[in-house]
C-alpha cells in the first residue's frame, strides 16, 4: 500500500503501484525514490510515517518524518529553513551513535521539510508496559544503564532532546539494546521562528515542546536546560515502575512534587535517586548523566546498607553492612564442610573493613528476636523441636526418646516456622533436607549449614546468610535479593536462574558453581572465588563488583 503525505489528502490509502495520489494527485514517490506505506505517529507540528527506499537493493525500511512550519510568512520560512538544515546537521552527527538512529536524508519540497532516518524495529517502552505489566526494579536499572549514556552522549555534542518519554525509547529486536528516537529539537527551533508573529499567549503554546507531566517545570516555561532530560527520564521511570501516566498520579499541593512512593516497592537507595531525578527546582536535581550514573554506582557499594524499603521495616535496622554480619557465633552447631584450607585467608581481609559487635550472646538475642517475629507456634506434625542431632542434624523432638523416632522426624518436611525454631534453640545443621520452596525473607541465619540440601526456589530476599554453607546444594531459582552471604561457601552448588541482584558475595566461595541464568546485577563479588568462565553464564551489568573489585562487565570480557 502507498500512503499519501498531503496532510489534506482525504483519502491517502493507494494501491502500491500508484504513482499519483487517486484521490489528490499528489505524488507517490517521495524524491523519485522513498515510498510511504503508513503512519507511524503524529503531532502538532510533525508526522512520521513509515516507507521503504526504492533506490536502494533489497529497498530497506526507513522512516520520514516530515515538519510543517505553523506560519508560511516568507520571512519564517527562511528562518525555519536555516534551522532546520542546522538541527539536520546534528541530527547527523548525533546519529554515528549506535543508540540512535541514523539521519539518512533530508530535503525541502513545497515549504515542507523532510528527515529521512533509519528504521528501528522493536517495542517502546510504552507497548512493552502495556503488554506486560510494570517493570520492577531490575528492569528498570537495565533501561537507565543503557539509556543514561545516551543522554551523556548528546548532551556532550550540545543537544537537549526535550521529549525523553516512553514512546520514545525502543528496544531494539535485533539486539535488545534500548535506542532513543523522535528528537525534538528540529521542531522546536522551527516553532521558535514562528513565534515571532505571534503573541504572547500564543508564543507560549506554540513553543513549549515536549510531553506534559513528562517534561519539567523549566522545559514547559521555554528555558529547557540539559537536566530537562534528567527530570523526563525520572518520570518515564515512575511509569515503568507504576504503569500510570504522571497526569494519573497524585502531586504535593504544597512542593508541586509528585507523590509516587507508596505505589511501587524498591530499595531505598534506589527511591531517592529517583525522587533527585524529579525534583521540581533544578537546585535539588541531578545536573548530568553522569551525576546519575555514580548515584547508581553506590547502590551496592560496600559502604551501604541493604536496608528494606519504609513499606516493610525491619525490626532490626542496621546502619552499614558491618553491623549486619555477626561475628561466629559461641552456641554448638553441627560439623560444616566448609574446606578451612579455602577460606584461611579470608578472615584477615574481612576483619579490616567489618566491625563486629562486642557482645557474642547479644547478637544471639537479635537473631531470635528477628526470627521469632518471622515465626508463628510451629505445626502441631512437628512437634516442639529443640536442639539437633550434632551427628545426623535431625530435628528431636521432647517427646522423642529412640533413633526411629528421629529418623522419622528427621524425613518430615521442614516449615519455615520448624527451621526458625530450631535454629534459634541452637541447631545449624539442615544438610541434605528437603526444604524446597520455603519463604525465608528477612531471616538471619549466619553460620547455617545447607550442605547438600534441596532449595528451589526458596526465597531468601534481604536473609543475613554469613558464612552460610551451601556447598552441593541444589538453589535452581532461589532468590537472594539483597542478601548478605559474604564468605559463603557455595562451591558445586547449583544456582541455574537463581535471582542475586544486589547480593553481597564478598569472599563468598563460587568454586564449580552453576551460574548459568544467575542474575548477579548489582551484586559485590569483591574477593569472591569464582571463575570467569561461569559469570560468561550469568547475567551481570555495569553495577556488578567483580571479583577483582573493579565494577562493570567489561571488566572481564
Amino acid at each position: 500500500m502507498s500512503y499519501c503525505l498531503n496532510p489534506a489528502c482525504t483519502n491517502p490509502n493507494n494501491p502500491n503501484e500508484n504513482e499519483d495520489c487517486q484521490a489528490c494527485g499528489s505524488q507517490l514517490l517521495l524524491r523519485d525514490r522513498y515510498r510511504s506505506s503508513r503512519i507511524l505517529g503524529r503531532g502538532g507540528f510533525a508526522t512520521t510515517f513509515l516507507a521503504i527506499d526504492e533506490s536502494l537493493p533489497g529497498e530497506p525500511t526507513c522512516v520520514i518524518k516530515q515538519l510543517r512550519p505553523v506560519l508560511t510568512a516568507d520571512h519564517i520560512l527562511e528562518m525555519s529553513r536555516e534551522l532546520f538544515q542546522r538541527e539536520a546537521a546534528t541530527l547527523g552527527k548525533i546519529g554515528n551513535h549506535p543508540q540512535l538512529p541514523r539521519l539518512l536524508d533530508y530535503f525541502e519540497l513545497k515549504n515542507d521539510f523532510y528527515l529521512v532516518q533509519e528504521y528501528v524495529s522493536g517495542a517502546t517502552l510504552q507497548q512493552d508496559v502495556r503488554r506486560s505489566g510494570p517493570f520492577d526494579e531490575g528492569r528498570v536499572l537495565q533501561v537507565l544503564e543503557e539509556v543514561l549514556p545516551l543522554l551523556d552522549y548528546l548532551h556532550k555534542q550540545k543537544v537537549i532532546h526535550r521529549d525523553v518519554k516512553p514512546a520514545n525509547v525502543i528496544q531494539r529486536t535485533l539486539d535488545n539494546k534500548y535506542v532513543l528516537i523522535d528528537f525534538g529539537a528540529v521542531k522546536d527551533q522551527v516553532n521558535q521562528s514562528a513565534m515571532l508573529s505571534s503573541s504572547p499567549d500564543e508564543a507560549f503554546t506554540t513553543f513549549a515542546v515536549g510531553t506534559p507531566g513528562f517534561a519539567p517545570p523549566e522545559q514547559m516555561a521555554m528555558r529547557p536546560v540539559y537536566a530537562s532530560d534528567i527530570y523526563s527520564l525520572g518520570v518515564t521511570c515512575l511509569y515503568l515502575l507504576t504503569g500510570k501516566s504522571p497526569k494519573d498520579l497524585n502531586y504535593n499541593p504544597t512542593t508541586g512534587e509528585l507523590d509516587w512512593q507508596d505505589l511501587v516497592r524498591i530499595s531505598p537507595g534506589f527511591e531517592k535517586i529517583l525522587t533527585t531525578m524529579i525534583a521540581t527546582s533544578l537546585r535539588d536535581r541531578y545536573q548530568s548523566p553522569k551525576h546519575v550514573i555514580q548515584a547508581l554506582e553506590q547502590l551496592n557499594s560496600p559502604n551501604i546498607s541493604y536496608a528494606p524499603p519504609p513499606s516493610t521495616p525491619s525490626p532490626i535496622a542496621p546502619s552499614s553492612p558491618s553491623s549486619l554480619t555477626p561475628p561466629p557465633l559461641t552456641t554448638p552447631r553441627s560439623q560444616i564442610t566448609t574446606p578451612r584450607s579455602e577460606i584461611s585467608g579470608r578472615r584477615e581481609r574481612l576483619g579490616s573493613r567489618r566491625s563486629k559487635p562486642s557482645s557474642t550472646s547479644r547478637i544471639a538475642s537479635r537473631i531470635r528476636a528477628q526470627n521469632q517475629r518471622l515465626s508463628d507456634p510451629l505445626d502441631e506434625s512437628l512437634g516442639t523441636l529443640s536442639r539437633g542431632s550434632p551427628r545426623t542434624g535431625a530435628f528431636t523432638s521432647g517427646t522423642v526418646r529412640n533413633d526411629s523416632s528421629v529418623s522419622r522426624i528427621s524425613n518430615a518436611k521442614v516449615t519455615p516456622k520448624g527451621l526458625l525454631h530450631s535454629y534459634s534453640r541452637g541447631n545449624r545443621d539442615f544438610s541434605n533436607r528437603d526444604l524446597n520452596g520455603l519463604d525465608l525473607r528477612k531471616v538471619m541465619l549466619p553460620e547455617i549449614n545447607f550442605h547438600e540440601a534441596k532449595l528451589q526456589g526458596v526465597n531468601f530476599k534481604k536473609a543475613e546468610l554469613y558464612k552460610a554453607n551451601f556447598g552441593r546444594a541444589t538453589l535452581t531459582n532461589a532468590i537472594f535479593t539483597d542478601a548478605n552471604l559474604s564468605e559463603a561457601y557455595l562451591s558445586y552448588a547449583d544456582l541455574g536462574g537463581a535471582d542475586l541482584r544486589g547480593a553481597n558475595l564478598i569472599d563468598a566461595h563460587l568454586t564449580n558453581a552453576n551460574l548459568r541464568g544467575a542474575n548477579l546485577c548489582g551484586a559485590n563479588l569483591t574477593g569472591a572465588s569464582v571463575s570467569l568462565a561461569q559469570l560468561e553464564f550469568a547475567q551481570v551489568n555495569w553495577l556488578t563488583v567483580m571479583p577483582n573489585g573493579k565494577r562493570g562487565k567489561k571488566i572481564f570480557r
